[in-house]
């Protein structure tokens, strides 16, 4: 891999020495999350997005649900302790994150906020997430996120 490919994300997992395959799909057009898995010709129920909101306190919390799911905002609310939480504006990522729309990682962001994963990762051994950068996702064990990222898991999705 090149020195110019190297994500944020894919630095941290190194440093925090956390296996990782990468996959780049950038040059099949792929954008939504279905088409990302279906890309990548891996099980849509382990690829993951990284979704950023804000709650009510005006604290920033960091959600990562299956790709074919949608955050139940209510839930998310519940398990961040917060009245409730909206989706942060798609502007505002870059200068929080570091990232962009369609390249959010929930490893490597500019600072460490609160992180949930959907619990359905509880039931998996690996899981695919953005590496950092459009066209590219990580696959990373289940057992290992946790060396790279602080998270809790909920219950996220719409039922």
């Amino acid at each position: 891999m090149s020195k110019e490919k190297k994500t944020n994300a894919m630095r941290i997992l190194e440093q925090k020495k956390v296996p990782y395959t990468p996959h780049f799909y950038e040059d099949t057009g792929a954008v939504a999350g279905v088409d990302v898995a279906n890309a990548l010709g891996e099980p849509v129920e382990q690829v993951y997005k990284t979704l950023v909101t804000v709650g009510k306190t005006g604290e920033h919390y960091v959600f990562v649900i299956p790709v074919a799911d949608e955050l139940d905002l209510k839930k998310a609310a519940k398990a961040a302790g917060e009245k409730n939480i909206a989706m942060i504006k798609s502007k505002e990522l870059l200068p929080l994150t570091g990232y962009i729309h369609g390249g959010c990682s929930p490893v490597g962001m500019k600072k460490a906020f609160p992180t949930f994963f959907d619990e359905t990762i509880l039931g998996l051994e690996k899981i695919f997430f953005s590496g950092g950068r459009v066209g590219f996702q990580v696959e990373v064990s289940v057992a290992d996120i946790g060396k790279a990222v602080r998270y809790q898991t909920a219950d996220l999705t719409v039922d």
